[in-house]
């Protein structure tokens, strides 16, 4: 079970390091015009402020709705895998009972 959960908390930390670096590098592409400069202008900083800000506010939207919805997707699994092996279990029933 241990195993389990050490590779549960890779897959997060994998999952959480490719949307924060697929997130970074739209940002950087789309705020930061000019590389002759060590530091950022005001105007490169204010944009990505609202660039990542959006990108992290659409997310935490986007995992709302999907924890809303996951018990009813979860119901209509559980519902048409019950559908299914009904029948399954009908026709291994031995004959004459």
């Amino acid at each position: 079970a241990g195993l389990s959960v050490r590779r549960r908390r890779l897959f997060q930390l994998r999952d959480f390091l490719l949307v924060y670096n697929r997130m970074t590098e739209l940002c950087f592409r789309h705020c930061v015009s000019n590389l002759n400069y060590r530091l950022l202008t005001g105007s490169e900083e204010r944009c990505l402020d609202g660039c990542a800000g959006k990108l992290v506010h659409a997310n935490h939207r986007l995992m709302r709705a999907y924890v809303a919805l996951m018990p009813s997707i979860m119901q209509r699994r559980v519902a048409d895998y019950k559908a299914s092996a009904a029948p399954a279990s009908q026709g291994s029933a031995p004959e004459g009972s």
